[in-house]
């Protein structure tokens, strides 16, 4: 072992650990590039087919589209015009097995007839399995897209239903049915590539109906999800798919090359241990030798050091010269320091003026005549060129002397000064290369301050640049009157384009927009780019409200111009905000919160326009604040109060119970009802609160009419769908302790069918086991059905007042309200009219069956106190 670790072998074992240490690292990331290359691999597939199913998706929405458009503005279309529109779609390229119409959720039309002609007469209300998603598309008005889904022509698909409605003479929309288009699943797998039985990798698909990740897999290995795959969403119009792959029989974890690269590494670590042992062994022998030449020539160096240490520290050449006759003598030091042969030869005059550097030779000549002729003190600096071709620096000092009897001489020494020279000169090209750094630097920082304030895409001004604007007008308008005209321009579509063709023709569509806007503006005009497809215009000095608009006017139409990009025509638009104004009065940041303002409602009136801040749309905003102020402060001082509505037997005219409603006493309009602040409550989120409010009053004022005596069947309060997915509200009951029958929930149709909701479920069973009634409000007017009676098995149903009111005129409205009525007898659930405005109404009503009336014929809604004064009247018979 010591003979191993002889200080010779060091090296080696030192160089074998690296190598094997190495070699580990070598194969390890190896390995994790074989790893990142598969995983790679895979993602640019699994892109490629992400891409392709997208594309093929919309491009099948977007042809059935056209003819939803021409059923809109054709809804009495018949089977043969809709067969001549369907078969122009169908030539195009597409994977769509056949397009369906179903006015009024029945299909009527069907192209092509042949293989699905049983298809017609399908009412979509009588099969469960469609029913649910036309519905959807119907009262979301947006198209819904399901599957895959077993055809009954055979195969699998994916339908897609557009909701269709259309207007009438007076302008108002009706809903006219579905449209319905089949993909075939088979065709766009087939499309997107998915079927390739040669492909090196498995792709599965998951989230059927769009459920994306939360779905199960419904194309490919299911396997392929545990096998730590590589994943890429498919956005769809409503929903995504996750696609999910690896190669072809599961990850590889040993890469093909690692024998090869083992044995690389060997003959590697051979080459490199063979000459290092061979050098620790001549480096042994030669150790030994330099011990022995050592100890030879200790003896000489004992005898040359004293000269050694006076050659090392004397740096000075001596010369002196004959004036007279020209003889030169130079010390060693001097034949070294002009590169002549340190031989103790004869040196003469020449041999100092031929080493002269030629750009010296004059001045350095002049200065050494000038010290002979005068006598005085010799100091010159110069270049001489060595034989070697080497320039040195010298300084040479020396001066005149004659001894009696002799000829006049010069003595001097030189002194070998080019180091010195040279540091001179590295100074000099330092504070040369240092003045040019922060020539650099400051271009640099000009260049950074630049980019900072500007949109790299466009080149425009960005949002930082635009506050600067912004503050310096501010701070100028303290001293001058300075008008501020501010355009807020937001691009249509622009979102469209993206996510069809790429952000690189997004960003090309930026450019073309930022091009349009520098060149509709004056030259001092300030165009920023301020987010995503936002853009500012700021104007300063005054400009009318004509100017603007025409301003705006030419901004809309050159953007409504198709731009072409790689083969395809964009279009898109802007819809613009202006605000203006005097500094001196409004900040210019206000302004542009103004303008915004303005953006805002130009979008929502329908975009591709142009709207100008006003007065009447401040006070509106203003309102309505004020109104939300309002709104938590009257709940805070307990201004929301409950007024009671008798509910009354349709055949005894006994009172059979009260609805809680919501009233607000403002302090200082009075008494209002739900119209004035409802929907500002929901835009609060306060409507749960005003729920439970009401609830407790309702609860406190049954109390004091049972101390007064008067005996109350039931009390009605609505319920909110936020308050019955309140978590806490299960408890809240029980600590009421209500007595069973006593009160009863009204929930509006759209609560109880939202079935994925399991809370809202479990509450509503929940409330059903605390003795408390489920009505259904607003009965007919919303999404129920036969089905929903079935599942929910309410008390009590009530038949909204606008299907009541025409009952009186309308032998259909009568006879659609009768079957309302036999519907709830047959399933055993009570029926209530409201809107019961005139005893007529009460009198067809009484005779159809309902068993209940509400409205203003009997009874208007009122407080607690006087409900007590009024059940004791009677008057409500008087009128019956």
């Amino acid at each position: 072992m010591r003979a191993l670790f002889r200080a010779n072998n060091i090296p080696a074992i030192i160089a074998l650990a690296v190598t094997l240490i190495a070699a580990f690292f070598a194969e390890y990331q190896n390995r994790a590039y074989f790893e990142q290359s598969q995983r790679s691999a895979v993602l640019d597939h699994l892109s490629l087919v992400r891409a392709r199913l997208e594309g093929k998706i919309n491009a099948n929405i977007h042809l059935v589209h056209g003819l939803v458009g021409t059923i809109t503005v054709e809804p009495d279309m018949s089977q043969e015009r809709f067969a001549r529109l369907a078969s122009h779609v169908f030539e195009q390229n597409n994977q769509l097995r056949n397009v369906a119409a179903a006015p009024d959720l029945v299909v009527r039309m069907v192209y092509p007839l042949a293989g699905n002609a049983s298809a017609l007469g399908l009412d979509y209300n009588a099969h469960p399995d469609q029913r649910d998603t036309a519905l959807r598309a119907r009262d979301t008005g947006r198209m819904i897209l399901a599957g895959p889904v077993n055809l009954v022509q055979g195969g699998t698909g994916f339908i897609a239903r557009f909701p269709v409605s259309y207007r009438d003479a007076l302008g108002q929309s009706h809903f006219w049915g579905i449209v319905a288009a089949v993909i075939d699943a088979d065709a766009l797998y087939a499309q997107a590539g998915l079927d390739d039985r040669e492909s090196p990798f498995e792709v599965a698909i998951s989230g059927p109906d769009g459920t994306g990740a939360d779905g199960p897999v419904f194309w490919g290995d299911p396997a392929i999800l545990r096998d730590n795959p590589v994943t890429a969403t498919v956005e769809l119009p409503t929903g995504s798919w996750l696609l999910s792959a690896h190669p072809t029989g599961g990850w590889r974890s040993m890469p093909p090359n690692t024998w090869q690269l083992r044995l690389i590494m060997a003959i590697c670590a051979a080459l490199v241990l063979i000459p290092i042992l061979l050098a620790g062994r001549l480096s042994e022998e030669r150790r030994r030798r330099v011990i022995e030449q050592r100890r030879r020539e200790l003896e000489l160096s004992r005898l040359s050091r004293r000269l050694e240490l006076a050659l090392a520290t004397s740096q000075v050449g001596v010369w002196e010269m004959n004036i007279v006759t020209g003889d030169l003598s130079w010390d060693d030091r001097m034949n070294e320091i002009y590169g002549l042969p340190v031989d103790g030869g004869p040196r003469d005059y020449s041999h100092w003026r031929n080493a002269l550097h030629p750009d010296d030779f004059e001045r350095a000549e002049r200065d050494f005549n000038e010290a002979i002729r005068s006598g005085s003190r010799y100091i010159s600096n110069y270049r001489v060129i060595a034989r070697s071709g080497e320039i040195r620096h010298i300084r040479a000092i020396g001066a005149v002397y004659q001894d009696p009897g002799t000829s006049p001489r010069i003595v001097g020494v030189n002194w070998d000064v080019t180091a010195d020279a040279k540091l001179s000169e590295a100074l000099m090209r330092a504070k040369t290369q240092a003045e040019a750094k922060n020539l650099e630097l400051e271009t640099a920082k000009a260049r950074i301050e630049h980019n900072a304030l500007h949109d790299p895409l466009t080149g425009l001004p960005n949002r930082r640049y635009l506050d600067e604007a912004l503050e310096s007008h501010a701070h100028h308008a303290e001293n001058q009157h300075t008008e501020v005209s501010i355009l807020h321009i937001d691009l249509d579509r622009f979102k469209q384009i993206n996510d069809t063709l790429g952000h690189a023709a997004g960003d090309a569509m930026l450019v073309h927009a930022a091009e349009i806007l520098k060149s509709a503006v004056r030259p001092d005009d300030f165009v920023a780019r301020i987010g995503g497809d936002e853009f500012v215009i700021m104007c300063v000095g005054r400009k009318s409200s004509s100017d603007l608009r025409q301003l705006s006017e030419r901004i809309i139409g050159a953007m409504r111009q198709p731009v072409t990009y790689q083969g395809h025509e964009c279009r898109f638009g802007v819809s613009i905000g202006i605000a203006s104004g005097n500094c001196e009065a409004i900040s210019p940041k206000q302004l542009l919160i103004n303008a915004d303002i303005a953006l805002y409602r130009a979008k929502r009136r329908g975009r591709s326009r142009y709207e100008f801040f006003s007065e009447e749309l401040q006070a509106e905003i203003v309102n309505t604040k004020r109104t939300a102020d309002e709104i938590l402060n009257g709940l805070e001082t307990n201004a929301f109060i409950a007024h009671y509505q008798p509910q009354f037997d349709a055949r005894t005219l006994d009172i059979v119970g009260f609805e809680a409603l919501a009233r607000w006493q403002h302090p200082t309009e009075g008494l209002l009802g739900p119209d004035h602040f409802l929907d500002i409550a929901e835009e609060l989120n306060v409507v749960a609160v005003l729920d439970k409010l009401i609830l407790e009053q309702a609860m406190a004022q049954r109390a004091e009419w049972a101390r007064m005596g008067i005996a109350v069947p039931r009390i009605s309060v609505n319920v909110s769908a936020r308050r019955l997915a309140d978590e806490t509200l299960v408890d809240t009951l029980k600590a009421l302790n209500i007595a069973p029958g006593t009160v009863s929930f009204e929930l509006v149709e759209s609560i109880y069918l939202d079935e994925s909701d399991t809370l809202v479920s479990w509450t509503i069973d929940q409330i059903r086991e605390l003795g408390i009634d489920i009505e259904i409000d607003d009965f007919g007017t919303g999404y129920a059905s036969i089905v929903s009676l079935l599942q929910l098995q309410p008390n009590r149903l009530k038949i909204d007042r606008q299907l009541i009111m025409p009952i009186t005129a309308s032998q259909a409205q009568r006879g659609l309200v009768s079957s309302i009525i036999d519907i709830g007898a047959s399933l055993g659930v009570e029926v209530v009219a409201e809107g019961v405005e005139t005893l007529e109404h009460a009198h067809i009503l009484k005779e159809m069956g309902c068993n209940i009336l509400q409205g203003y014929v009997f009874a208007r809604p009122m407080s607690g106190e006087d409900i007590a004064g009024f059940v004791r009247s009677n008057r409500w018979r008087k009128t019956g």
